[in-house]
C-alpha cells in the first residue's frame, strides 16, 4: 500500500515539474543563429597587446603587415618557446564559451577547416623565425678537472645565469640537496641527473645542456673528473671544441689534483689530444675561508700549471688564458668583478669571453661524417654524436660504417628540439630507419653514401710514449681511443723512432721504445674500426693509449695499411 502512494507522488511530483518548465521557458523562441561575420573573439588579457585588424590589408609604420605581426616572436618574455606563445593567442578550451550548435549549411564545414588551418600556422613556427633559431654558431664548451674542483657547479651556476634553469628548480634541488647534508651540491644537480651521480657528489656520464648568447649557440658538456671515469671524458673531449679547466684554488685541492696521479694533467693532456686548441682555465673557489680571492694564491696556481700546458702542446701566450671566479656564487661568470671583492683582476669575465671569440674552422661543405657516441630505442634507434663534417636533412640516405648498412634519416634533434637539417659542429641526435640497436655500437659513424669514412684494422701511426715504467716492443697491448671508438690495439712493428728536436728517423728499426721517446710503429685491432689518416680528417686520425688506467701514449695516424 505504502509503495502504491510513494509512486502515485513521484507521478505528480513529474507533473509538476513539467507545468513549471512549460510556464517558465519560452518553448516559442526563434533558433539561434550565429553570425559568421562577427570581428574575432579577443581575451581580456590581449586587449591592449594585439591592436584591432583593419578591414583591408595594410603594411604598418614598420612596414609589417598585420598578419606579420600576429606571428608568435621567439624572444617573447610572457612565453619560454614559440609554441607557448602561439597557445597564449588561442584561447584555452576551458575559458571558451560553450559551442553553439551550426545551422545545416555547406559553408560551416570550410569555416571549420579555415579555422583549424588559421590554429595550425599559429602553431606552426614560420621558416624564417626556425632558420633564424639556429643561425647562431654552435660551440661545444667541455669542462674538464680534477674531481671535486666544482665542473658540474660552475655549469648549474651558468645554466641559471642564462636562464635555462629557472629559481624555482633551483630552490627544489636546494631543499632536496640540504635532507641529504649536501647544501653546497644543488647547483651541480642542474648536470648530474641520476641519483648515484647526486647520492656520491660525482659525475659518472658526460653530463649535457645548453646556454645561448646573442651570436652564439653554447652546449656545456660536463666531464666525469674521477680516474675511473677517464673513457667517459675521452668521449666527451673528442666532441669538444672548446676546453675549460676548473682548478679548485682551496688549499691542498689544487696540489692534490696537480701531483702525478691527478687528474688536472691528464685531462688537459687530453683535450689537447682530443683536437681541442683552445683552453680557459677557470681558478675557482677563490671565494673559499683558505683562499679569499687572493692574488698570490692566483699567481701560484698560475706559474705551476703553465709548464705543464706548455710541455702538452698549448702556447700560453694565443692558446689558454686565466681567469679567477667562484662557481658557488657565480662571481666572475656573467658579470664582470666587483674590485672591492677582487681589485686586482681587471679582465673579462667567463661567458662574455668565449661569446667573443672568433668563428671556428668548420668542415661545411664536406662530406656528412658523425661518429656515434651512443645510441638508444625509443620508438626507432636514436644516435648522438657531433657532426665532424658536411650537413645532414631528414629524409637522407646514409651509410652506416663499418658494416656499410644504409640507413634513412627520419628524424632530426638539435638540443632536444626537433629540426629539419644539421650542420657541421652540432651535438644531435638522430632516428634511423632501416636498422636495428643491436647493429649500432658507439664508434660506428655515420657517413656520406658516396663518401665513406675509411675503415680498416691494421695502420701506422706515430705515437708519443708519455708515461711508461717498463719497455715496449711488438707484442704489446693497450686499448685505443680514437674518436669515439675504445678498441684493444696491438703493436705489431716497430718502423722507426723519431727525434724529438730534429725530427729525423732513425734508419735502424728499434727493437723497443720507452718513455718520452716518438716512434713510429704499426698498430692491429682486434676488429674493424673506421679511422681517417691524420692528414686527411684530423677528428677521425687522432688517439690515445691507455693500459692499467694510465694514458701512456698519444697518437696520430699516419696510412692505413689494410
Amino acid at each position: 500500500m505504502s509503495a502504491e502512494a510513494e509512486t502515485v507522488d513521484s507521478w505528480e511530483a513529474q507533473e509538476d515539474l513539467a507545468e513549471s518548465l512549460a510556464t517558465g521557458l519560452n518553448i516559442n523562441a526563434p533558433v539561434f543563429v550565429p553570425n559568421i561575420n562577427a570581428p574575432e573573439f579577443v581575451p581580456s588579457f590581449l586587449v591592449n597587446k594585439q591592436p584591432d585588424p583593419p578591414p583591408e590589408p595594410s603594411m604598418s609604420a614598420a612596414g609589417v603587415t598585420p598578419e606579420e605581426e600576429s606571428l608568435p616572436v621567439l624572444n617573447n618574455d610572457a612565453a619560454d618557446s614559440w609554441e607557448e606563445a602561439a597557445d597564449a593567442n588561442t584561447p584555452s578550451p576551458s575559458k571558451e564559451s560553450p559551442s553553439t550548435p551550426l545551422t545545416p549549411d555547406d559553408d560551416d564545414e570550410d569555416d571549420e577547416d579555415d579555422d583549424s588551418e588559421k590554429l595550425r600556422k599559429k602553431k606552426k613556427p614560420p621558416v624564417e623565425l626556425e632558420e633564424l633559431a639556429f643561425k647562431k654558431e654552435p660551440v661545444n664548451v667541455i669542462f674538464i678537472g680534477h674531481v671535486d674542483a666544482g665542473k658540474s657547479t660552475i655549469g648549474g651556476q651558468i645554466m641559471y645565469l642564462t636562464g635555462m634553469v629557472d629559481k624555482r628548480t633551483l630552490e627544489k634541488y636546494e631543499r632536496e640537496a640540504k635532507e641529504k647534508s649536501r647544501e653546497t651540491w644543488y647547483l651541480s644537480w642542474a648536470l648530474d641527473t641520476n641519483l648515484e651521480e647526486r647520492d656520491k657528489g660525482k659525475t659518472v656520464e658526460v653530463g649535457r645542456a645548453y646556454f645561448e648568447t646573442d651570436t652564439k649557440h653554447f652546449t656545456i658538456l660536463d666531464a666525469p673528473g674521477h680516474k675511473s671515469f677517464v673513457p667517459n671524458m675521452i668521449g666527451g673531449a673528442c666532441q669538444a671544441d672548446l676546453a675549460v679547466l676548473v682548478i679548485s684554488a682551496r688549499k691542498g685541492e689544487f696540489e692534490t689534483g696537480f701531483e702525478r696521479g691527478g687528474q688536472t694533467r691528464e685531462h688537459a693532456m687530453l683535450a689537447k689530444t682530443a683536437g681541442v686548441k683552445h683552453l680557459i682555465v677557470l681558478i675557482n673557489k677563490m671565494d673559499d675561508s683558505t683562499v679569499e680571492w687572493s692574488e698570490d694564491r692566483y699567481n701560484e696556481c698560475k706559474e705551476k700549471l703553465i709548464p705543464y700546458l706548455k710541455k702538452v702542446g698549448f702556447n700560453p701566450k694565443t692558446d689558454v688564458v686565466f681567469m679567477p671566479c667562484s662557481g658557488l656564487t657565480g662571481s666572475n661568470l656573467k658579470d664582470p668583478l666587483d674590485t672591492e671583492i677582487c681589485s686586482w683582476y681587471s679582465g673579462p669575465a667567463f661567458i662574455p669571453y668565449i661569446d667573443q671569440l672568433p668563428p671556428l674552422n668548420r668542415n661545411n661543405d664536406g662530406p656528412f661524417m658523425m661518429p656515434i657516441v651512443d645510441r638508444y630505442n625509443d620508438r626507432g634507434v636514436i644516435c648522438m654524436g657531433k657532426v665532424e663534417s658536411g650537413a645532414c636533412k631528414k629524409g637522407d640516405q646514409l651509410l652506416l660504417m663499418p658494416n656499410k648498412s644504409p640507413v634513412t634519416v627520419d628524424q632530426l634533434w638539435r638540443d632536444e628540439d626537433e629540426t629539419s637539417s644539421v650542420n657541421c659542429g652540432e651535438n644531435v641526435k638522430v632516428k634511423l630507419r632501416g636498422c636495428e640497436e643491436n647493429d649500432i655500437a658507439p664508434g660506428f659513424v655515420l657517413c656520406d653514401v658516396n663518401n665513406p669514412c675509411k675503415t680498416g684494422h691494421i695502420f701506422d701511426a706515430q705515437v708519443v710514449i708519455l708515461e711508461h715504467k717498463s719497455i715496449i716492443c711488438a707484442g704489446y697491448s693497450a686499448v685505443c681511443h680514437i674518436h669515439s671508438v675504445a678498441e684493444e690495439v696491438t703493436v705489431k712493428l716497430l718502423i722507426c723512432t723519431v727525434d724529438k728536436k730534429t725530427g729525423d728517423k732513425s734508419k735502424v728499426r728499434p727493437r723497443f721504445v720507452k718513455q718520452d721517446q716518438v716512434a713510429i710503429m704499426r698498430f692491429e685491432t682486434s676488429g674493424v674500426i673506421c679511422l681517417e689518416s691524420f692528414k686527411d680528417h684530423p677528428q677521425l686520425g687522432r688517439f690515445t693509449l691507455r693500459d692499467e688506467g694510465k694514458t701512456i701514449a698519444i697518437g696520430k695516424v699516419l696510412k692505413l695499411v689494410d
